[in-house]
């Protein structure tokens, strides 16, 4: 519509003022979006509150996540939290998997792997595929509890039968440096290049190494320079490196070339 606003929106939002929660909750997330209408943090806010007074669980959880992000109010780890607990006691995964990373990580807690295991699982016996992932890289890397590559492996499988890219690219590092499985260097290019595929920045960065150097598949630069310049389009460092080096290689070719030639 002229307004900006989508008839979608409108309907949801008639819904929504009628005191339907989970309606609430979809309006919350058209403005935190911009889907269907103009992006607006505080109004997102707005209704995720008027649904949380109806004890919503994804409304708690998602008003956890503007204050852990800042978005629309200053960013507050402890709030973030009280708001995931309300959630997680509800049952919601993805606080309980939020509440894991904060303990995993010391945001607004102090650091503790073990309570953050403890809440990975209670989100991941529910099917959650970034606390199966988050599960897997404890055991990958051996923080609180001891290093298993097996059990890592095992973890990441799970969340990447769900289509998680941080599993995919998790399990592709694990091929590639043979962790827990033989080496296998076609196995890595498979499971980074589907981890690529989504949109994962590490992946691609990681497929473009396997490219320039031919491990796994044959050597080929202009495919190397296309995953490096994806992953540097995302911020990638590493990346960007790389995207510096391949041309400046380049550049130092075709300089010698010319004076072969002249």
């Amino acid at each position: 519509t002229a307004s900006g606003i989508s008839r979608d929106f409108a309907e949801t939002l008639m819904k929504a003022r009628l005191g339907d929660s989970d309606a609430q909750v979809a309006v919350g997330d058209m403005y935190m979006d911009g889907k269907g209408v103009i992006q607006n943090y505080q109004a997102a806010m707005d209704w995720y509150l008027k649904a949380a007074e109806q004890k919503n669980p994804a409304s708690l959880c998602n008003i956890g996540y503007l204050h852990e992000q800042g978005l629309g109010v200053t960013q507050n780890y402890s709030t973030a939290m009280k708001w995931y607990f309300m959630a997680a006691e509800q049952g919601r995964s993805a606080a309980q998997h939020n509440i894991g990373l904060f303990y995993r990580l010391g945001q607004g807690v102090p650091q503790d792997y073990s309570k953050a295991m403890e809440w990975y699982l209670k989100a991941a016996d529910q099917g959650n595929a970034g606390a199966q992932q988050s599960i897997g890289l404890l055991y990958q890397d051996g923080l609180g509890v001891l290093q298993d590559y097996t059990k890592a492996m095992e973890w990441y499988l799970k969340a990447a039968d769900q289509g998680d890219a941080p599993a995919q690219c998790n399990i592709g590092t694990m091929y590639d440096l043979g962790q827990g499985v033989p080496r296998d260097d076609a196995q890595a290019v498979d499971w980074y290049r589907k981890a690529a595929e989504k949109g994962l920045a590490a992946a691609q960065h990681n497929l473009g190494i396997l490219y320039n150097v031919g491990q796994g598949v044959p050597k080929d630069q202009a495919k190397a320079m296309g995953w490096y310049k994806k992953a540097a389009d995302q911020g990638h460092e590493m990346a960007k490196s790389a995207v510096d080096i391949l041309e400046r290689e380049g550049k130092r070719k075709k300089g010698l070339l010319r004076r072969i030639f002249s």
